[in-house]
């Protein structure tokens, strides 16, 4: 069993960053793929980001690539959102997710585990 739960989010303005962070307590958090998807009012759930197990392969969805940085520390079981250059269409839930997969996340848009969600709101 894995427990995430994820933080950092709030209001910010348009152009603005944010830091999310998502901690994982259970297994060992270096077996698990790791990432990030949103869900905005009345819109499915989408995929924001993904990164390995290692931290060598790192995805991102179209719409966030060159804003968002995801990345994580093996050490602190913890895995990271930083995003910059926010626009409205940011605001959503985010929700950190595990997987034993890669695979899993980035292409089957599913995961293992998931977090409950941090709201990160971006006005314009």
């Amino acid at each position: 069993q894995v427990q995430l739960v994820e933080s950092g989010g709030g209001l910010v303005q348009a152009g603005g960053s944010l830091r999310l962070s998502c901690a994982a307590s259970g297994r060992t958090f270096s077996a698990y793929a790791m990432g990030w998807f949103r869900q905005a009012p009345g819109k499915e759930r989408e995929f924001v980001a993904a990164i390995s197990g290692s931290g060598g392969i790192i995805y991102y969805a179209d719409s966030v690539k060159g804003r968002f940085t995801i990345s994580r520390d093996n050490a602190k079981g913890t895995v990271y959102l930083q995003m910059n250059s926010l626009k409205p269409e940011d605001t959503a839930v985010y929700y950190c997710a595990a997987a034993p997969s890669l695979y899993t996340i980035r292409v089957g848009r599913a995961a293992d585990y998931w977090g409950k969600g941090t709201l990160v709101t971006v006005s314009s």
